[in-house]
């Protein structure tokens, strides 16, 4: 760790940070200058991505790579690509319009008929077609805007998958295959007594709405994503391939049945299915010939408990196989490409409000759908986190709802907790970042996305996006260089090296975690639950860390390494508490791990309830098998228990951990172990007002804190009481905290960084002159005007993007000079703030207060202080299209310096 550290420190970090390069067909000026202005932001890598490209996979792209492949080269920069000619992945750059029916997506649609007070019915045109598929509400949003697009693919083999008929009268259920009394496109049933309904499937290419998309659930199928663009870059680029060349990007591929986008398609709600004809021989071959008699249970919701135990046998068995298939089909089947050609796999999913665990607009297990990837990955666009989002519930946005206990207390977790368990992913997850918060998001908020994910454990970073394009190009902004119109282009190049740093201090390790909490995707599938984000809510409001881990890691236990015991250890975690939120069903393999671990002493703890039954057994199968027996000694607990009740068990069997004292439950921590025993703890306050207060660590060797952002080790005074050290400490919003434990630490520079100035100060307040222009004409400001903080420019120039340069004189007296420390403070400021004193500068800084320390640059006499401010570029560039609908009308950023500048002497309260 001391070399790891020391290579930080004389600034060689590993690069962590691919952000996507998009291309549009530029000329090779302006790519080369992109490739420039990326690692010139302090970023090793780019992710080539077809936004969309007007040639992709043709001459004029080949063109294109080989330039961004000659630059790369020249900068030592790597090179991802993501894998398609537009996203989401899965188009295949349009091969599919030239492959057989077969190969192609498929739905398995349903229809319903009452048979109430009807003792004969006779169908025909129910039989011969599926319902015609109703455009939602965002499809006809789409439409109005665009026009109407014609379908992309219409198919002609649609066919009659079942006729069955069901009935669930007194507790009972009976069920009647009518596909046999269908003749001649008729069916003609004679209904007996009771109440029965009669379900209709079809089996059809025209639902959904990406018909020219690959089947995930048919590996041929998904190998002409290969074929049409794995294989090609490999045919032009072998020799980069392991080298330049990194790997491939897969962007939120989909089993695209249903509405777009639509969220909350849970089974039991009205939508088409996946199918392929993998699924079909599968189902067939476990659940029988009758197989398509029991599918309607994937829609009708059973009215008893019997019923209920059915139905989650159907759910499970076939959400299982569709996401089995899709693993095998797509995931695994890249990923082994990929790794065989000496290149890796990685990308996301769509994630939003748990839709990891459904069909539609995502694969319907997290865990699976990464299964083949080398980093576990997540993605966060506008609006999905965002400081004091986390209980913030918003319904009505143009891509649907947010649930913000998801995306502050899940979403982050899911991916750390991936690149934990899995052996493949090697300790590494991956964030998309940045995307679609529009121009208003600038580099105060991009600091508090790169800390928020950082201390949930992702170590690598997609931010969203370099364009070429003309400026302002309208896609998803914020675009981070713009051709040199983005004011704050240098600031987030200062973010970016900040991240390299945090980021390569996270890696190559392991993150402590001391409780599991159950993914809660297999239950959702069968019955009722309660969603992981409830205990991962908080747990982490106590600083309790955890894992969010599959019930997969109990069935495929060698691919896992996982043991049970006094501990439960999955790969290089060891956990010592399984958390599972109500789940009226789960898994066989899961009762039984469970009954291993209570007999072991290994406290297993029920919220809300134990399960009704396990869901993986076939329909078929008359015998329930039984949980309360193997459950027994399990805790069950309410969900405000869990906390106290984890404590205590956590104290109990060594769980020892950090302690914040007072508490505070926006206080975020970050354990993270290195194989030499170095520990890295990085906490982050997500609050509104500073803590201050002590920590106490459970470790008494050597420590130091590590300041990421100005890159240097700091003083720290301690206290030691028996097994633990105590630190008195501050952790401003914003402003994250690194304390590094080894017994081989490079020593301290004999600097801190200013925190809490402890004296009145001197309220610089008047005779600044301030002076604009904008970031293309930097560093060319205009004529001053002399004026009072804080400033009012906003209101002067409402329409203004770029710099604001405030400038003023200085004088410091010898005695003054002779004090301790001289702080300047900027106590607010939009956005990013650079401070010279007599025309050298003091450094970038991008969260507030703004404080430097100056007793390098001050003289004698006069000073010449001056300020610059860049702010975003929300009030120059207007919103367009889904931009416009998603942004607030009015600019939410200030101008310039809205707080005051104060200058102190003395000694600080750090």
């Amino acid at each position: 760790m001391n070399q790891r550290l020391q290579n930080i420190l004389n600034g060689k970090t590993e690069n962590h940070l691919l952000p996507f390069f998009w291309q549009h067909g530029e000329d090779e000026a302006v790519l080369r200058d992109y490739m420039r202005a990326i690692n010139e932001a302090n970023i090793g890598a780019v992710c080539v991505e077809s936004r969309p490209h007007p040639d992709f996979c043709g001459p004029l792209w080949w063109r294109d790579m080989d330039i961004i492949l000659d630059e790369a080269r020249k900068r030592r920069m790597k090179v991802w690509i993501l894998d398609d000619s537009h996203f989401p992945t899965g188009y295949a750059n349009g091969a599919m319009k030239n492959q057989s029916d077969e190969r192609c997506r498929k739905s398995v649609t349903y229809r319903i008929i009452s048979c109430e007070r009807k003792r004969r019915i006779r169908l025909d045109d129910e039989l011969a077609h599926p319902l015609p598929v109703q455009k939602s509400a965002l499809e006809l949003g789409m439409e109005k805007m665009r026009g109407p697009q014609p379908r992309a693919r219409i198919f002609d083999d649609d066919r009659l998958l079942c006729v069955s008929a069901m009935r669930w009268d007194s507790g009972q259920i009976e069920r009647r295959d009518l596909t046999g009394f269908v003749h001649d496109g008729i069916l003609e049933w004679e209904v007996p007594a009771g109440n029965w309904n009669v379900y209709i499937l079809h089996i059809t290419g025209n639902a959904g709405y990406h018909p020219d998309y690959i089947n995930m659930m048919d590996a041929a199928s998904c190998r002409v994503l290969i074929d049409a663009v794995y294989e090609p870059h490999y045919a032009h680029y072998k020799n980069d391939f392991g080298k330049t060349i990194a790997g491939f990007f897969s962007d939120e591929p989909e089993f695209g049945n249903g509405h777009l986008y639509v969220q909350d398609n849970l089974l039991g709600t009205d939508q088409d299915l996946p199918w392929s004809a993998e699924l079909e021989d599968h189902l067939r071959s476990v659940w029988g010939d009758s197989y398509a008699s029991l599918l309607p249970l994937l829609w009708d919701n059973p009215p008893n408990a019997a019923a209920d135990h059915l139905s989650a046998r159907v759910r499970h068995g076939y959400m299982d196989a569709v996401t089995r298939l899709l693993e095998k089909d797509f995931s695994l089947q890249i990923g082994e490409w990929c790794r065989a050609h000496k290149v890796e796999y990685i990308g996301h999913i769509i994630e939003d409000n748990n839709q990891h665990a459904r069909t539609g607009s995502s694969l319907g297990h997290y865990f699976r759908s990464m299964s083949g990837q080398d980093m576990a990955g997540i993605d966060d666009i506008g609006g999905q986190v965002y400081p004091q989002g986390e209980d913030v519930t918003i319904t009505g946005q143009v891509y649907g709802n947010r649930n913000g206990e998801f995306y502050h207390y899940a979403l982050g977790k899911l991916a750390s907790s991936y690149a934990a368990i899995d052996p493949i992913k090697k300790g590494r997850s991956m964030c998309e970042i940045f995307g679609n918060y529009g121009w208003r998001e600038g580099i105060r908020l991009e600091k508090y996305l790169a800390d928020h994910f950082m201390v949930r454990g992702i170590n690598n970073f997609v931010p969203h996006a370099f364009s070429p394009k003309e400026f302002p190009d309208p896609d998803c902004p914020p675009h981070f260089y713009a051709h040199g119109h983005n004011p704050q282009y240098r600031h987030f190049g200062a973010l970016m090296a900040y991240m390299n740093r945090v980021c390569t201090l996270i890696s190559d390790g392991r993150h402590a975690a001391p409780a599991a909490v159950l993914y809660h995707g297999e239950a959702e599938w069968a019955g009722n639950c309660m969603t992981m984000e409830k205990p991962c809510h908080l747990l982490a409001d106590a600083q309790i860390e955890y894992d969010i881990i599959p019930q997969d890691v109990f069935i495929e236990t060698d691919r896992y390494k996982t043991t049970l015991g006094e501990f439960l250890t999955i790969n290089s975690q060891e956990y010592r508490a399984l958390i599972v939120p109500y789940s009226q069903f789960v898994t066989n393999s899961f009762a039984n791990a469970v009954q291993t671990l209570l007999a072991a002493g290994f406290p297993v703890i029920f919220i809300d309830g134990l399960p009704d039954a396990v869901s993986d057994i076939p329909p078929h199968d008359t015998e329930l098998t039984a949980l309360s027996g193997r459950l027994s000694g399990a805790a069950i607990i309410d969900l405000d228990e869990l906390v106290p009740v984890l404590r205590a068990y956590l104290k109990k069997n060594g769980g020892n951990a950090i302690a914040f004292s007072p508490e505070h439950n926006r206080l975020r921590y970050l354990q993270y172990i290195h194989d030499d025993g170095t520990q890295v703890y990085f906490m982050v306050n997500e609050g509104t007002t500073a803590w201050n207060g002590s920590i106490r660590f459970p470790h008494t060797q050597q420590c130091a804190v590590y300041n990421a952002w100005d890159n240097q080790i700091e003083t720290v005074s301690t206290h030691i009481t028996n097994d633990y050290m105590e630190m008195a400490a501050v952790i401003e919003p914003l402003k994250g905290l690194i304390v590094i434990f080894d017994d081989t630490l490079p020593s301290a520079n004999n600097k801190e960084t200013p925190r809490i100035c402890a004296d009145a100060g001197i309220n610089l307040k008047e005779n600044w002159k301030r002076s604009i222009c904008c970031a293309f004409d930097y560093p060319a400001f205009g004529e001053s005007k002399t004026i009072t903080l804080p400033d009012t420019l906003a209101g002067e120039k409402p329409d203004f993007a770029g710099f604001v340069r405030y400038e003023r004189s200085l004088t410091l007296t010898g005695k003054q000079l002779s004090q301790p420390r001289k702080i300047i403070e900027i106590t607010d400021a939009y956005e990013g703030v650079e401070l010279f004193i007599n025309g050298v500068s003091a450094g970038i800084q991008i969260t507030p207060p703004f404080r430097y320390c100056i007793d390098d640059l001050a003289r004698e006499g006069e000073n010449f202080v001056t300020i610059e401010v860049a702010t975003t570029l929300e009030r120059q560039v207007q919103p367009s299209g889904f931009m416009a609908a998603m942004e607030a009308s009015q600019p939410g950023n200030p101008l310039g310096i809205t707080g005051h500048v104060i200058l102190y002497f003395g000694s600080l309260d750090t």
